[in-house]
């Protein structure tokens, strides 16, 4: 049996399905008997995997998991920990983000066998092969190993384009726990329709999982996809997770014209000088199709600040501007985040940053505002190069990256951060506050005309003259209306 585990997700309740793990499975269809124990549905998935594991022959059981850096990493640490040392010949593989970028020191973990860098499906495949029947584990694509006290890191293979692989096995999986009542619709889904992305930003984790490479599927096979979700479990709307959905306008433009006839909502996410330059033909048929919300990172006030972030392209402020307008006149809902107190001037970047997002707040209100604060990514760039000056380092081992130290700065709220002082955070905390409740997230259904305009009033005079110090009357209405806030709870 072969065990796909997806650790806890941040927000119960919202959890999406796992597609990346759900990839592999299309892989296994009809090769390997496989089960899928996900965090967010199951209470205890370390006693599930154990159980699973000891119900398997030695030679047939392989675990895999999936982790990203912050919550799935702090759970899946502790778990695969337990899980090792209830079953210690069952063979342990991690992927994704977070092991493609830090593979030696998850190697370093008595706890993990193999990572597998990058594209796993073909790599893992590959493993299974050599593990149940003998072979040569340098031969295995994107995978490494520990080979006594050395450690191996085989070549990348070749990437797969999506239309190569199987569709995602819905029907193996109990998908209501999936579909989810939010702002787009009363049962929207996930889907992710590429890998990878062209650009190189360098505060980017996708950087390392592609090399700046972008391999999509076909309008026709989205169309086919979606149509299957929306006949079989009634689906209503879909957020189109996509590293860079809007990559090519022409797979946009044929995308949005197969899914009018659909009927649902939609998400995505993209670039805004990708998206400015996109003709009012493509913007009206995207209309149509039902697009209403686009997420872009525009991630600074500062021109300065965001060329050094490697941006390419003509991403610019004045080009955030300029789209947030032309959303305005089509009736889509902009999306924008920003990458707060990036080193070596954080005070700087906060005020230029404060400055414009008030601007593009003029140039069209319903724009929503994401706030993070900038973490670095194993890269080079100015940025990375920055925060070593400052002391930066990451940890050089799991239970150093589990630690409550670094769980707080991972969620971006430590007193650790070397460019992030206290009085720095607390004036992105306040200035987060200020701002939604001076605008309110059209994303929340809750929030009735009145109590929008409730929150308008009380934070009208520190919007308008800029104080945002102490705001304990707004944290006092956010406790009593529980309203949404992007940067923490999404829509």
């Amino acid at each position: 049996m072969i065990l796909l585990y997806n650790p806890l997700s941040t927000t119960p309740g919202k959890q999406p399905i796992p597609t990346s793990l759900l990839a592999l499975a299309g892989v296994l269809e009809g090769r390997y008997p496989w089960t899928l124990v996900d965090a967010n549905i199951e209470r205890d998935p370390a006693t599930r995997l154990i159980d699973l594991a000891r119900q398997t022959p030695p030679k047939d059981r392989l675990l895999g998991v999936t982790v990203m850096p912050g919550p799935q990493l702090n759970e899946a640490v502790p778990v695969c920990r337990r899980v090792k040392a209830a079953v210690p010949d069952l063979p342990i593989v991690w992927g994704g983000y977070f092991p493609t970028e830090h593979t030696d020191t998850v190697l370093r973990a008595p706890f993990v066998d193999y990572v597998v860098r990058s594209q796993g499906e073909h790599g893992f495949t590959a493993l299974i092969e050599v593990l149940r029947h003998g072979g040569d584990l340098g031969s295995v694509p994107n995978l490494s190993w520990t080979d006594g006290s050395r450690l191996v890191h085989n070549p990348l293979g070749r990437l797969t384009p999506p239309d190569q692989l199987p569709e995602l096995p819905y029907h193996r999986v109990a998908m209501e726990p999936y579909i989810h009542r939010n702002y787009l619709g009363d049962r929207t889904v996930v889907h992710n329709s590429s890998f990878g992305c062209p650009f190189a930003c360098n505060f980017c984790a996708v950087v390392a999982m592609s090399n700046r490479r972008w391999l999509a599927e076909s309008p026709e096979r989205i169309e086919r996809v979606l149509r299957r979700l929306t006949g079989t479990y009634r689906i209503d709307a879909v957020q189109m997770i996509d590293m860079d959905f809007f990559v090519s306008e022409a797979r946009v433009a044929e995308f949005a014209e197969r899914i009018t006839p659909l009927g649902i909502s939609w998400w995505g996410l993209g670039r805004i000088d990708t998206l400015l330059r996109y003709s009012d033909a493509t913007w009206r048929a995207m209309r149509r199709s039902g697009l209403r919300m686009v997420f872009a990172g525009v991630e600074s006030g500062s021109d300065e600040v965001i060329k050094r972030m490697n941006k390419g392209g003509r991403a610019t402020t004045s080009v955030a501007l300029d789209l947030a307008r032309r959303m305005h006149e089509y009736g889509v809902v902009p999306e924008y985040s920003f990458v707060l107190g990036s080193p070596p001037d954080p005070l700087g970047d906060l005020q230029q940053t404060f400055s414009f997002i008030q601007q593009v707040k003029r140039a069209n209100p319903s724009t929503e505002i994401v706030m993070y604060v900038y973490t670095p990514v194993p890269m080079d760039g100015a940025l990375y190069e920055g925060a070593q000056r400052l002391g930066f380092r990451f940890p050089d081992t799991l239970d150093a990256w589990v630690s409550e130290e670094w769980r707080r700065f991972s969620l971006r709220r430590g007193d650790d951060i070397p460019w992030m002082a206290g009085k720095v955070r607390r004036r992105v905390r306040n200035f987060e506050r200020v701002l939604n409740a001076f605008y309110p997230t059209v994303t929340d259904r809750r929030l009735t005309t009145g109590y929008r305009a409730l929150l308008k009033t009380v934070s009208a005079w520190r919007y308008m003259f800029g104080v945002h110090a102490a705001p304990y009357e707004l944290r006092a209405l956010q406790w009593l209306l529980r309203y949404q806030r992007p940067e923490t709870t999404g829509f």
